[in-house]
This record gives C-alpha cells, structure tokens and sequence, in this order.
C-alpha cells in the first residue's frame, strides 16, 4: 500500500485528483500533466492497489458528509458522489453567501431534476417565466398568525437540507446542488389594498408567464403578503419551485409547520438527508440493464404522440389552462373493484383510460405518453418522510391494436411494474434507446398518479384558510390523477387553445366504457370502447349534419332547364363568339336531336359519347342526351386515342356525338356529328316526356372518368338526384339571377363544367362559353369577362393565381359578382388577395369529388369569417342533404380538432364506379350512421373546427411520415404562400443524396427574380412551424406544372439540384466564430466534418448535448440564449447568435488551495478514467 500512498501524494503534490468512479479510476487535472506517459502506466500498474486504498479513505459509508462544519477548504476528496476539479470546487464556493463555512455539501441533481433544470434553462435568465414554479395561497385572520406561520417554516427549511439547496451548472460539466448551512427565506411585504385588489395582486405574481425564481439561490422559496384593508386579514403567496419539492415533499412541510405551529415538535421525524437518494439513484441498476429495458420498448418507435397536434413541450407552463372534478363515487367504486378483482392497482386502470384518449385525440393507436413515478419505493422506509425531489417521469409505451380491454389492463399493470424497477432511470437514456431521432420528443403528453389529501385537509388550524395551489409542467397535455382513497380528484392541463374541461369529459367517458367491458365483455377488443362523450359524438354525426333541406324530388337534370324554357322562352340562354341561342332554340335543337337519339336506342343508362370542342353544339349536345334519357360521356379530345377507345369500350357507348374534324378518332362506333345532321329536322322539337322515356332521379346523368391509382381511369357514375340536389343547393345559396351572366370554361371533362352548364340554365340567367382553351388565356378571360358582363365564374386556385398576378385581365372585371374555387386547397393569401383586386366579388371556397356530384361542403370567404379571412380557409359545412363524417381507422367520428378521413353521405353519393364492382366496394360503404345509407370514402384528411367548419388537411397517400412526425405537406404549403415574395408553393417528400427522406419545397415567386434565398425561406417559417416541418431544399419554379385539369401535377416537379439542398450541401464554417463552434459540435457530436449548413439535432444532438454546448461557449467568454439552439440549430444560423459574454464580477475566494496550481493559468482541465 506504501507505493499507492506514495503515488496519491506524488498526484497531489502536482495538482491532479484522482477518484474513484465504480471500479475505475477517474484522474482529473491539467490536460498537460494527464499527458504524461509515465505517470500514466505507473496508474495502471497499481490500479488494484489505489482502488483498495481510496475505498479505505472513502470509509465504510459513501453516502457520509464529508465536510465538517469547521473546514477552511472543500476539496475533491469530500465529495464522493461528484467528479469536481479543484478549480470548479472554488469557483463554485465562492458564490455562496458565508463561502465556504456555509457549505455543507454539493452532489449531483437526481434525473427529474436534470429535466425540470432543462425547462427553467430554456427561457432564460430573468425572462418569461418558468413552468415549474408552484403557487400556494393562504389566507390568515391576523398578522400575528401570519409572523409564526412564517417562523415556522423558516423552522422546517433549516431542519431540511433540501430547503437550503441551489443548483448551479456555470463552467461546470454537469449541474449541481449545493446545500448551504444557513439560508433565510426571502419575505416581501406589500401595500394593503381591499381583498380583491389584494388577491389580483398575488395572483399576478404567481402569474406562469412572469413568475420565476433564480434557482442559484437558497432557499428556492419566496413568500409575499398582504393586507386586505378591508378585513384586516392576510394573503399569503408562497412560491417554492419544483426542483426541491415534490407533491409528497409539499404535504410533509406543511405537516411540519402545522405541528409546530400546534407545539407538538416533539412529533417531528428526524430529518432525513436527500443526497442518500440521489446517491441510491446514482448507484442503482446499471445503465446496461435500464437501457435493455427501454431498448426492448421503445426501439422500434418511430413517432410522437401528439394529441390534438401539440408538440411543443418547450414552454413555460403559460399556455395551458386546468380544470378539476372528482369522479362519480359509483364510478370510483367500481373501478377500485374491477381493478382489485384482476389484482392490479387502480392506477393501471387510469394509465389505460388514457392512453385510449390519447390514441383517439392523435389518431393512433399505438400511443407514448410520461408517467410520473413515486420515486420513494425502492428508497427505503426514510423516504416516506424525506423532502426533495423524488419524482422520475418515464415513458409507458401502450399497443392498443386489437387487444382486448382485460389483456391489455393486464399487458399495462405489467409495464408499470416493469418501469418501477428502472425508476431511476433518466429520461434522455430512454429517449436515446427509442426509434426517434435526437431532436423529437419523446412524448408529449404526461399522466401524474399521485396519492393525495384532499384540499380541505390539507390545512386544519383556525384562523388560515388555503385559497389553493396548482402544479405546472411544461407539457401540453397532461392529467393529473388525485388518489384519495375512498375518491379520485382528476385535474386536466392542457394547451389553452382546447378546452381543459373537454378533455376531462375524454378521461370520465373512456374510464366509464373501460369500467363498462371489464365488468360485462372483458373480452371487448379496445377498438369498441369509445371516449368520445355522447354529446361530442352527436355533434359531430348529427349537429353538423343538420342539413335536411327540401328539394324536388323526383326532378330531372333537363327538366329544370325546361322550366325555365317554359318561364323565359325568348332570353337568351347561351353566347359563344358572336352567337346567341334563346331559351326555345335551344330547346328546340336538344329535343330533335333527343328524339333523333331515341330512335338509335338511347334510354335510361344509355351511355353516349361526347366528343366535342367546347361550342353552342356541345351544349344542345348535352341536353339533349339527358332529354333522351341517356348519360352523357365526356371525352377530352386532347387526350389519346388508346385512353378514349378504353372508355368508349368500357362505357359500352351507343353512340358518340363528335365534332366533324373529329369523328375519324372513333372508328367502329355510331357517330353522329350534330352540326351537320339534317336529319333531325324530321323530328319533333318539343319536351319528351319522362313516362316516353322510363327515366327517374336513380337514373344515370353523366358518366366522367377520373384518374386511377391503377393507371387506368375510373367511369364515376353520377344520377340525376344527386346533380339536382346539387344544383338546387346552390341557387338557393348564391341566388342567381335573370341578369346574372355565367362564365363556362372549365373543360367538360371535369365536373365543375357541370354546374357551370346546367346551373344558369335552371335558374333562366346567361351562359356564356369560352373559346376551346381559352380557358388556359387570363388575357382572353378578361377581355371576354368585361365584353359579357360576366358576374359568376370558377378558378381552380392555381389558374386564379395566375389570372390576379395579370393586371390586364384583372382590370375592368367590375361585373364580378361571384367567384367560386375548389379543385384545390385555397390559401388565405390568394383569397385576401382576390378581394383585394376584385373588391365587387365575393369568393366561394367550394368541395367535393366526382363521386359525390360535384361539391359537398361550402365556404364564404369574409362573411364566414366575420369578414377576416382565417390563415387556414375552410371548405366549410356540409351542404343541403349531405352528410359529412371525420372518422378514424375503425370508422368511429373522430373529435373536434383531430385529424380523420373524410366519408360523404346523403343523396349526392353516386351509385359507383362503372363495371368496377370491387373498386366500387372498396370505396362506398355502409353508412354506420344511417340506416340502408351509404357512404364515400374520399382519401382526404379533414378536421372539423368548434363552428363546424371542415378544415382540409390533404390528401391521406400524400401524408408524410419523417423524423418520427407525421406531416402534412398541405400545412407547410399554406404558410409558405403566406410569406411575402411567394406566389405558390407545393411539397413533397424525396430522397436526398444519402437516401434519407427528406422534404422539398417548390415555390413561385411573387415577381420573377425576387424570390427570398433558402435560408431566408427557411428561417421565416421557423417562426410558424416546427424543425421537422422545415424543407430541405427549395426549388425555384417560374410556374407551379399543372396537368390538363387545372391541378398541380406533382409527378412533373423536378428533383431538386445541389443549390436547392443549402442545408445539406457541404460548405466550410466561415469566420472564427463558426470554426469554433464547428470544433466544438464536433467534439461533442463525434462528427469529423462539420458543414456551416449542418443542423445540430440532424447530426445526433440532443437537448443534455446542447446544455453542454452551452457550457463549452461559457468558456469562450460566448453566450447564446436557449432557445436559439433548438431555433437555430444550423452552424451558421447559430453562430450568428453567439454574442461575447460581459465578463462575470466573481468575489474573492478566501478558501485555501490544497493542492499548488499550475504555472500556467491558461491550461486547461481535462479528465480520462482507467
């Protein structure tokens, strides 16, 4: 033992420590001397030996204070449970009041600690406030009650190390706690004022978005009171923060200061110290065994769980809003037997209860949500009466799936279970062994299980009444559960832009149905226990869909132009370059030519080919194949002929109505070419009669073809009930007039062109038609608009995009009155903008599929809106006789705010999808809610707002799932046209370089040559939309490629070039601040080569890696706020906010050194173990 002796002192006699760490060795000292070969091997050599020696010095307990009362220095050695240079133990020491006589011990900070200083951390010093500041209000009835309630918790804080502890973490490579011998509680009082005055100004100080308490500083308590001029009774706020107490610690200090307060301190338990459980929690299971655990959880987790879409659980506790209740007692009962019956505690039956809100508040049903652990049942029969923070919060991973209710209550007893014994596992461990990459959350949402006394016992002394108290944490999402025993108190916090008390309905409406299967069906699969509240549910199946209207049933597509014929037979009725047709021409021509139909045997379903530029001829056309009873076919001659012959072959066309230059195109088939036939002067030209024809509503009208998935396009089968109701709708919602004029261009090949046909036909107004693809022509549009008075007309949102950027087209178009968008997402930015350069107009946002006749939900942008227009614009509320469901995947309506697919029912659903009976059945189903009614499956993604408006989320097979998020490329594209210099914009996932996934932004500039660079764009979103939503690269497009309907064409978007991926394309830091920087990332990272584009987070970061990033820029004499590296995370960007430290007025150290320093000042410390 002589040698290891010898060789301690040689080690200090040059100013290096060593310790031990397990059963290594941990050597920490100048980086120079640890250099030092010799001195290296001749530690290795005598490993054995020095561990044997320095357990010998440590004693026979670990967790013994080191520090005597009267030391005159603190060195390494008396802090067994830290790895602290000398140098760090000074500078430390120094900032305690009293130095270091009023030292008593430093030690590391237990894992929920860890997090809680994360949070306080992220929000600054002094700035906003801080989430984990927890309020108690106390009412006294007279000043001297208030002075001895104050004497007495000074009483317990010197009684309890805890209480006399801060946390420090400047210059040091992991924080600390340090417990001072002496600290005095801090009490401010105030101004009296009448009671409510008095009770705003407390309630203001406790106020989450200002209250903080600099945790640097013992005791972390802080009381302020005052006088109610009124009463002559006293407020008290007392602010303690989380770090040191726990829920079980807040209820032992007010134990203690009632029994002193009673004078009955002979009852008090002897203090127990809380560096003997940090030190357990220290010591406890290895990391390999906890990390096993979590691996076999959590390895394959690719996603967060985000409620309602909240992930953001960086704030300040601000944000969120409570609501309290208690559950029924039958209810209580209940459960407590249904959980003692399968031997689990009552807390599994709640951690399944909400997990299954969480599964239908986010869509899944594989659901990650923290629980907060006890932390005190593996620590020994002290911890029930220790103070401090014992709490650990971990994930609890539940599969729902096809599980039953009893296996899975089961499956998450066993899981708790599981947790407890890795339940002083850190939070950043289990987050490092799931699936998720280094910068997503673990979980958003959090279940605190706690046993608790009820508030009107938790002060019973005369003369002080307790005004109550809340805990606050930073997630979005959380429910507290209160066990008292006979009683369960439950408390929702959640995000202030829902409704806490509605999730609290959530929590009782799932524990109701759970408690429901267990007793009858334990059996039940999960997926038939709903949570959804019965008056949610018939909101949103009934209230919604509250859309019964009147309608001519029975009625006819060609019968309500008929009537109009009937009313207005000598108005003009259509113009096309020059030409006019009144009412009864029209007629006239459609019914000979109808009747000519008849006689080459079309009747009810015929289906008849059109194949026809857009004319006067196309209209009569139209008609008169409805006259005839048949279905009209369009087909767009610019399309293939192999893609025309298909439909022709599978429509089993009777007859096709073609333009002369055209009719070759379809050999082998009856052709008629209408503008030449005089055969039809030899028939009738007046109305058939629908008992001539046997036609009814169920009866076909058209037939359109839409692309399919397949590559072969799909015949949606369309009847005249649902056309009409449509149609009957929209009169009498937009009211058109005999002196309205309609504009006609869409192509009839899409089923827009349908009411623009037939709807200024029914209700006697103008049609005026384009010239063929002067639809593709702004000029022309608006040289025809003003030439025709047109007031109503349709834009797919793109083609109105181009249509406002043309000042020619636009200007002069005073006639507008109506104009209608559908076809695509509308943002707010073009709708602002057409009511700006169309100020007579008022803009339509309309939607539906071909499968549902044309449109199913409405939107009136600025009178819906209360004149405003919302940045997200609606496709509104379900139109007259239609029904619009939000579901999930087991087809139960999804809640207000979550995302589901959208199913149409009601009378505009058409009959299917032509000679495609397992299509057909794959997407029209039975309608759950209507009995003998069916419904579409649309493959959109909506969610319904608290007004009943439908806000559209995109398609379901654009969805992205990327970084652990599930995005849709819909949101991105909305706030991107929101930006300044950004016309349009359109984003979908690619490969990069690498084969990672990662998201490309198109956009088209507001004027050619301005757009903002990348980095710019990119930066500007960051303010709306978080990292994992933020493209990678951004291709400069001069148009958005749009396919023959007007729709963007996402299969024509050009992969993107090196300069699009600013982010990912290599380039070297820049400047000394970025090279530095770039040192120490890579440092950090284990990263060789850092781009100034990089992201830290995409490189492996993480938010314990940035705290020690933070301190490595201590250092440097550097600072950078917090929040700056989660919203800045590229090298360049976070350069850039890296702004020089002012330098620190640190007091005089008058503790002695133990050890000499060396020479050199400059040298730097460093550490390796053995």
């Amino acid at each position: 033992m002589n040698h290891a002796s010898q060789l301690l002192d040689t080690l200090a006699s040059r100013g290096l420590t060593l310790r031990l760490d397990g059963e290594r060795l941990a050597l920490q000292g100048d980086s120079r001397l640890l250099a030092d070969a010799t001195l290296v091997q001749a530690l290795r050599d005598r490993k054995q030996e020095l561990i044997a020696l320095l357990r010998e010095r440590q004693g026979s307990d670990p967790l013994a204070y080191r520090i005597d009362e009267g030391a005159d220095a603190i060195t390494p050695a008396m802090l067994p449970l830290l790895t602290l240079d000398q140098r760090a133990i000074d500078r430390l020491v120094a900032q305690v009041p009293g130095g270091v006589r009023n030292v008593q011990d430093i030690y590391p900070l237990a894992p929920l600690q860890e997090g809680i200083l994360f949070h306080h951390r992220l929000h600054g010093e002094g700035e906003g406030g801080d989430a984990y500041v927890m309020p108690t209000l106390l009412r006294f009835d007279g000043r001297e009650r208030l002075d001895r309630f104050v004497q007495a918790l000074r009483e317990v804080i010197a009684r309890h190390d805890i209480l006399r502890t801060s946390v420090h973490w400047e210059g040091l490579e992991q924080p600390v706690q340090l417990v001072q011998r002496q600290a005095g509680l801090d009490m401010e009082m105030l101004a009296a004022a009448p009671a409510e005055d008095a009770l705003k100004r407390l309630q203001a100080l406790a106020d989450p978005r200002r209250s903080r308490l600099d945790v640097r500083r013992a005791p972390m308590l802080r009381g302020h009171a005052i006088q109610e001029s009124d009463s002559g009774r006293w407020l008290l706020q007392l602010l303690h923060h989380h770090l040191i107490l726990d829920h079980t610690a807040s209820e032992l200090l007010v134990q203690e200061v009632m029994l002193i307060l009673q004078g009955r301190r002979e009852h008090l338990p002897a203090p127990v110290a809380f560096r003997r459980f940090v030190a357990q929690a220290l010591q406890g299971a290895a990391e390999s065994g906890h990390e096993a655990c979590f691996r076999a959880a959590l390895g394959d987790l690719e996603e967060t769980t985000a409620p309602f879409g909240l992930s953001d659980v960086r704030g300040d506790g601000s944000g969120v809003v409570q609501a309290r209740s208690e559950l029924d007692p039958a209810l209580a009962r209940r459960l407590r037997e249904q959980a003692r019956l399968r031997g689990v505690g009552a807390a599994s039956v709640f951690h399944l209860a909400w997990a299954l809100v969480l599964a239908r508040c986010s869509g899944r049903d594989d659901v990650v949500f923290g629980t907060v652990l006890f932390g005190r049942l593996q620590a020994g029969a002290e911890a029930a009466r220790a103070m401090g923070m014992f709490l650990n919060t971990l994930p609890l991973r539940v599969r729902l799936g096809t599980a039953a209710a009893e296996a899975a209550l089961r499956r998450v007893h066993a899981d708790l279970a599981e947790l407890l014994r890795n339940e002083y596992a850190s939070l950043s461990l289990a987050r490092r062994c799931s699936g998720l990459p280094a910068d997503a959350s673990l979980f958003t949402s959090l279940l605190n299980y706690r046993y608790s006394r009820r508030d009107t016992e938790a002060t019973s002394l005369p003369g002080i009444e307790s005004l109550g108290g809340h805990d606050r944490t930073n997630y979005p999402f959380v429910l507290h559960v209160d066990d008292y025993g006979d009683g369960f108190g439950i408390t929702t916090e959640i995000d202030r832009s829902l409704d806490a008390r509605r999730v609290g309905s959530f929590v009782r409406q799932a524990l109701h149905a759970l408690v429901d299967a267990l007793e009858s069906e334990p059996q039940r699969p999960l997926r038939r226990i709903d949570v959804l509240p019965e008056d949610e549910r018939r909101q949103v199946v009934a209230d919604f869909n509250a859309t019964a209207t009147e309608y001519p049933r029975g009625a006819l597509l060609h019968q309500l132009f008929e009537h109009q014929v009937a009313q207005r037979p000598d108005a003009t009725a259509l113009m096309f370059e020059g030409r006019r047709l009144s009412y009864a021409e029209l007629n006239a021509r459609a019914n000979r030519l109808a009747r000519q139909l008849r006689v080459l045997g079309v009747g009810p379903d015929a289906r008849v080919g059109v194949l026809m530029q857009r004319s006067e001829t196309l209209v009569v056309a139209l008609l008169a194949i409805l006259k005839a009873g048949g279905a009209y076919l369009p087909l767009d001659p610019s399309h293939p002929p192999e893609r025309l012959r298909h439909m022709l072959d599978e429509a089993a066309a009777v007859v096709v109505l073609a333009d002369p230059e055209l009719a070759l195109s379809v050999p082998k088939l009856r052709t008629l070419v209408p503008a030449r036939d005089t055969h039809t002067a030899a028939f009738a030209d007046v109305n058939l009669d629908a008992s001539e024809t046997g036609l009814h509503e169920s009866h076909l009208a058209y037939v359109i073809y839409t692309s399919g998935s397949t590559g072969m396009p799909k015949g949606v089968m369309n009847e005249h009930r649902g056309i009409v109701n449509r149609l009957q709708w929209m009169q009498q919602a937009y009211a058109l007039a005999p002196h309205d004029v309609v504009l006609q261009k869409t192509p009839f090949g899409f089923d827009v062109s349908v009411w623009e046909f037939f709807w200024p036909l029914m209700a006697g107004a103008r049609l005026v038609l384009a010239r063929p693809d002067g639809h593709k022509d702004p000029a022309y549009l608006g040289e025809l608009i003003r030439a025709s008075g047109v007031t109503t007309l349709h834009f797919v949102p793109s083609m109105l995009q181009v249509f406002l950027a043309r000042p020619d087209a636009v200007a002069g178009c005073a006639s507008l009155r109506r104009v209608v968008c559908s076809g695509e997402a509308l943002s707010a930015g073009l709708a602002r903008q057409c009511r700006e350069r169309l100020p007579n107009a008022r803009l339509y946002n309309l939607y539906g599929p071909t499968e549902a006749a044309v449109d199913v939900s409405a939107w009136t942008c600025g009178s819906d809106d209360g004149d405003s227009i919302p940045d997200s614009v609606p496709i509104g509320r379900p139109i007259a006789n239609t029904r619009l469901y939000l579901l999930d995947d087991a087809l139960r309506p999804v809640p207000v705010g979550v995302a589901g697919e959208l199913y149409i029912g009601g009378v505009q659903v058409v009959r299917g999808y032509l000679n495609r009976p397992e299509l057909s059945a794959q997407r029209f189903i039975a309608d759950p809610f209507a009995e003998g009614g069916r419904l579409y499956r649309t493959g959109d993604l909506g969610r319904w707002r608290a007004d009943g408006a439908i806000e559209y989320l995109g398609r379901n097979d654009f969805q992205i799932k990327l970084r652990g998020q599930r995005i849709e490329p819909g949101e991105i594209e909305a706030q991107l046209r929101s930006l300044d210099g950004i016309a349009e914009a359109a984003v979908l996932a690619r490969e990069d370089r690498s084969g990672a996934l990662a998201l490309v932004a198109y956009v088209v500039p507001a004027s050619p040559g301005e757009m903002p660079e990348p980095v710019e764009l990119r930066s500007q979103l960051g303010k709306h939309l978080p990292e994992h939503m933020l493209p990678a690269a951004y291709v400069r497009m001069a148009a958005l490629p749009l396919s023959s309907n007007g729709k963007l064409d996402r299969r024509a978007l050009p992969a993107p070039q090196d300069e699009a991926f600013s982010r990912q394309a290599f380039a070297p830091p820049q400047g000394e601040t970025e090279q530095a920087l770039a040192a120490i990332w890579s440092q950090l990272l284990g990263v060789e080569r850092i781009g100034r584009h990089d992201s830290f987070f995409a490189l492996g970061g993480h938010s314990l890696l940035a705290m020690q990033l933070l301190e490595h820029l201590r250092r440097r004499d550097w600072t950078i706020d917090v929040r700056a590296v989660f919203d800045r995370p590229e090298l360049a960007a976070m350069a850039a906010a890296v702004r020089t430290a002012p330098a620190a007025q640190v007091p005089h150290n008058a503790i002695p050194a133990r050890f000499a320093a060396p020479d050199d000042e400059s040298a730097e410390t460093e550490e390796f173990r053995l």
